[in-house]
């Protein structure tokens, strides 16, 4: 019996279960732009953020960068906590609260009557040639009385836009894309008080 094992040990040595490609560890950034500087006049009305919808492509986490003719790459080991519009949904809705504007700002499920609704789609975030892009559509909705049929007050798409170079680092490409959401985001907030 130990001879057996004996003689099938330099079989065993040739074969390897070590990968023949070298470990390469994810990197995961957080999207999460915040606001600064004083509070604005209050509105005094609820607003309901509904979830952030993804258009095609952005449901991935992976950054993006966008490449000539309209290619995009996607970077396999370098990606948001989360899919990108889950984070920026709830950025947002940090960010509208901290505006002040608002006497509350809420989530779908609340029990709470608010007149204006908000929808919202992630459209872009990504790098490219002339530097970070982040993109949202919105509707805005009134609902008499916070029931009923709501009707639109308007819709837009908002751009924010930050320099950094297409072949920078992971760290310094999410950072511009949190910078670019972060001036769609107050784009959205003018949008939003210019409404109501």
């Amino acid at each position: 019996m130990n001879r057996r094992i004996l003689l099938g040990l330099p079989l065993l040595a040739g074969c390897s279960v070590l990968p023949d490609r070298p470990f390469i560890e994810s990197q995961r950034f957080a999207l999460s732009p915040r606001r600064e500087g004083p509070p604005g006049a209050r509105l005094r009305q609820a607003l309901l953020v509904r979830s952030m919808r993804a258009a095609p492509g952005m449901e991935q986490r992976g950054l993006q960068r966008l490449r000539g003719a309209g290619q995009v790459e996607v970077a396999p080991y370098e990606e948001w906590l989360a899919p990108p519009a889950e984070l920026a949904e709830l950025a947002l809705r940090q960010w509208l609260l901290a505006s002040g504007r608002f006497t509350a700002v809420t989530a779908p499920g609340s029990r709470l009557a608010t007149f204006l609704v908000l929808e919202t789609e992630l459209v872009a975030l990504q790098v490219g040639p002339d530097g970070a892009r982040a993109s949202l559509a919105a509707l805005l909705l009134a609902q008499a009385g916070g029931l009923g049929d709501a009707r639109a007050l308007g819709q837009t798409v908002v751009e924010g836009r930050s320099p950094v170079a297409l072949e920078a680092g992971a760290a310094q490409r999410a950072a511009a894309m949190q910078a670019a959401l972060g001036q769609a985001f107050a784009a959205l907030e003018s949008w939003i008080v210019s409404l109501v």
